[in-house]
């Protein structure tokens, strides 16, 4: 029961638009890297990199 994994809430903004569409968990081995992934985004109607805010 012990072996659960540490994550760490982290929202995802646009690039493009600056609009914080998305949240998601990463390890916290990963802590030092930010996170970049191609989502749609509403507001700029097509898919663009979203990138973890600080």
């Amino acid at each position: 029961m012990g072996n659960a994994k540490k994550k760490k809430k982290v929202i995802l903004a646009c690039v493009d638009c600056s609009e914080r569409n998305y949240s998601t968990e990463k390890g916290l081995n990963q802590i030092n890297e930010r996170l970049e992934l191609k989502k749609y985004c509403p507001r700029c109607t097509s898919h663009t990199v979203h990138r973890e805010t600080r």
